[in-house]
């Protein structure tokens, strides 16, 4: 994979069943780009397993900069939350949230049998997911006089970029997505063009 591309899933995967002495734990993995995010799939599972015991997590955000957290919610530590995420490690995924719900079937399964229950989970519902793989983007915001028009659009024709958003007016204003790699040298192709000026938006 290359450095400037990611993996992650996106839609929620299907969910799964893992059980160990009586034990139920259902695994569930959600595309996410927020903490927010977070907090509405975990209350949305609640009501759905009211019942449940246990609603253990762990997700990561970003691509450069990485946000991430694993909650036991109430197992001893490390036994939940950290298997979790070392699933979420393994299959180098990222934007993600995986949810492992326990019904506690009345015999304990130690810390050992804990740990390998929650990355089962975790791992089924990962391999339950549809994984993709991504760029990282860079958004550019290019604005002309309307006479400039179809030098621009010449460009990003060549190019084959990405047009997000347009408005065509007395000035025009195109916003376009560009592969990181690839941005440095396209940002120079329309900053050498007379009266057009062209703007990072990421920063």
């Amino acid at each position: 994979m290359e450095d400037d591309s990611y993996k992650t899933i996106l839609k929620p995967s299907e969910e799964v069943l893992f059980k160990d002495k009586n034990s139920k734990f259902y695994g569930y993995a959600f595309p996410i780009d927020t903490e927010d995010a977070v907090k509405e799939h975990i209350e949305t599972l609640k009501k759905q397993h009211h019942q449940a015991r246990h609603w253990c997590y762990a997700y990561q955000i970003g691509t450069e900069t990485i946000a991430y957290r694993a909650n036991d919610d109430g197992e001893p530590s490390n036994s939940a939350g950290m298997p979790i995420y070392g699933q979420i490690q393994s299959f180098e995924v990222t934007n993600i949230l995986i949810v492992v719900v326990r019904y506690f079937g009345g015999v304990k399964l130690g810390v050992g049998g804990l740990i390998n229950a929650y990355r089962t989970g975790a791992q089924l519902a990962l391999e339950a997911s549809k994984i993709v793989e991504r760029t990282i983007n860079i958004d550019y915001l290019i604005t002309c006089e309307y006479d400039l028009m179809n030098k621009v659009m010449r460009v990003i024709k060549e190019k084959n970029l990405n047009i997000i958003n347009q408005k065509l007016e007395l000035d025009c204003r195109i916003t376009i997505s560009v592969r990181k790699k690839e941005a440095q040298t396209i940002h120079d192709n329309f900053d050498g063009i007379y009266k057009v000026k062209i703007k990072e938006l990421n920063v």
